[in-house]
This record gives structure tokens, sequence and C-alpha cells, in this order.
């Protein structure tokens, strides 16, 4: 167990001299988004109910640190409308009312949905629901579903980034 004045820094550095490997797989991601995922998801809720007067979304974004690559970080943040689906993105949707929060999608990393797509056919089938994610994703499916719960015309654009 590690002393807890150590640093993330420093962990992060022992941990990379001990795995030279630069990437994270979406098993890694999906590790690393469940250490405390239900807690920061309540956490979060109870900050943001005070914010808005009705229903809100909740985003995580995961992000994986630059300078230190085996750091893997999650962002948990609310919104009034459904954001566009993106790369290493989380998404669901808060009704206050009913005190019901619903899971919308999971978008992985642009390496692991490539790896999704290119191997849909050998994917196990407890990454089955995540392969459709990714295809939905990249089929502009998940694109329509956010444009339909922000209560947009089919027929809007997309904003150019």
């Amino acid at each position: 167990m590690k002393n807890k004045k150590d640093t993330i820094g420093k962990i992060a550095t022992e941990l990379a001299q001990k795995a030279h490997d630069d990437t994270h797989s979406a098993h890694d991601q999906m590790e690393e988004s469940l250490s405390d995922w239900d807690k920061n998801i309540f956490e979060c809720i109870d900050r943001s109910k005070k914010d808005y007067p009705g229903d809100f979304y909740l985003v995580v974004i995961t992000k994986k640190e630059r300078l230190l690559a085996n750091v893997i970080r999650n962002y948990f943040t609310t919104r009034i409308s459904c954001p566009t689906p993106d790369y290493d993105q989380t998404v669901y949707k808060y009704n206050k009312e009913d005190e019901i929060l619903d899971f919308l999608w999971v978008i992985p990393s642009k390496d692991a949905c490539l790896m999704l797509k290119d191997n849909a056919m050998l994917v196990i089938p407890e990454e089955r629901q995540l392969l459709q994610f990714v295809l939905d994703f990249a089929d502009g499916s998940l694109f329509e579903m956010a444009k339909r719960l922000n209560g947009e015309t089919p027929d809007s654009i997309m904003l150019e980034e």
C-alpha cells in the first residue's frame, strides 16, 4: 500500500517504470471508471440538484494525463442539455422529479472504438453493448438521440468544430 503522502505523480512515475505500455485499452478505461464511480456520480447529482429546476444530464469525461501516461481521470459534470456524443464520454439523464438516473451511452477512446469496430465479429458477449454504442456513435444514431432529447428537429445541422 502506498504512503498517503505519496503524490499522484510519484505513484504514476513508479508505475510507468514497471510497465512501458503507453496506451489504455477499453478494459483499462472501464476498470479506472469503476473506482469510486458511484460515489462521484451521486456527489455530482447532489451538488447539481439545486442548480437545475428540472431534469439534467450528467456527463463523465475520461482523460488520460498527458505527462503521466498511466494516469486516467474522470471528470463529472452536469448540464441542462444533452451533449453531442464524443470519444471518452459517458452520459446519463437525471429525472429530478422521480430521482431516476438513466444511463444513455458510453463511448470509449478513439483507439478502442476503432479496435471494437475492426473486430466486431470477435467481441465477447460482455462487450456487445459497448460495441453497439460504438456502432451507434459511428453511424450517427447517438447524435440523433441527443438532438431528439434536446428538442431539436432531425434536420438540424451539426455545428462545425
